[in-house]
């Protein structure tokens, strides 16, 4: 007679164990909430010292404002508008001027991006003068935009894709040196012609390096916008702020920057969907697979 016999699981209080991806879904959801639990934990602890340490008199408000005066502020802004007009209109003005001048230069980066990445005589002939333009500083670019076109939209939209071109430009550069060697010389043995090869091999092997210029490109485009209406505009956020500025109005100031940082944020959010959808044929790194959000 056989003393062998089998060892059964065991038995798990409620029925079978939880699967795999079960336990994965609870580890993210756990992790989402305490990612969202420290965001709004340290926000709490900024807001509430700030406004804490202004009523004390340990910090002036006068010269740093208060987190209750910016409310207050930010809702007067909404209801009432400002002497340029409504507040929702500043705030369309600004956004137009950083789209367009985002789409402009974000565009005219990738060609002269792959262009130059691609072709070592286009690259030395070119690349002393982009520097040399890179090197002149942005707000010396925006007053002589504003001279040469006048102080309306047209201004802030070059400065805005001046300084998204850049950032676009060096990332799209560096990510057509980076593609394999090997892959570009299997498609040209395969017959591929040069814009097959762009179009398939290329751009696609660089879209890491252009899509992660363009999280921070926004921003910038964002800056260049707001610059170019601080030196001179018939509105804007910019307007906005250096008006409040010249009032002593910090609730006014930090007010209008918490607008254009929602701004930002959303933007961001934005492009981060189209990262995924335009890189969904991507297997996700280690780290984006175990901290995805």
């Amino acid at each position: 007679m056989s003393t062998a016999s089998a060892v059964s699981p065991a038995p798990v209080k409620g029925g079978a164990p939880p699967s795999a991806a079960a336990v994965a879904r609870r580890a993210r959801r756990r992790r989402v909430a305490l990612v969202w639990a420290g965001r709004v934990g340290l926000a709490v602890l900024v807001i509430g010292g700030w406004q804490a340490f202004t009523t004390w008199g340990i910090v002036d408000p006068f010269f740093f404002g208060q987190p209750s005066g910016i409310a207050k502020r930010l809702v007067d802004l909404f209801r009432h508008g400002t002497e340029f007009g409504s507040f929702y209109a500043n705030i369309w003005t600004t956004i137009q001027e950083a789209l367009v001048g985002f789409a402009l230069g974000a565009v005219a980066g990738v060609v002269f991006g792959v262009a130059l990445g691609q072709s070592r005589f286009l690259a030395d002939v070119l690349g002393p003068y982009i520097k040399m333009v890179n090197a002149i500083p942005r707000i010396v670019l925006g007053s002589i935009f504003i001279v040469a076109f006048g102080i309306g939209v047209l201004p802030k939209i070059l400065l805005a894709a001046v300084l998204v071109f850049f950032i676009v430009f060096f990332n799209a550069f560096q990510g057509v040196r980076e593609v394999d060697r090997n892959i570009l010389a299997n498609a040209r043995v395969l017959g591929a012609s040069q814009l097959q090869i762009i179009r398939h091999v290329t751009v696609p092997s660089a879209l890491t390096w252009i899509i992660a210029s363009l999280h921070s490109a926004f921003g910038f485009a964002i800056v260049g916008a707001l610059v170019g209406e601080v030196l001179g505009a018939q509105s804007g956020l910019g307007l906005v702020i250096k008006t409040a500025q010249n009032n002593f109005d910090p609730n006014g100031v930090f007010a209008t920057m918490l607008v254009i940082s929602v701004i930002v944020l959303g933007a961001e959010w934005v492009i981060g969907k189209l990262e995924h959808r335009l890189l969904s044929w991507r297997p996700p790194a280690p780290s984006e697979a175990s901290n995805a959000l």
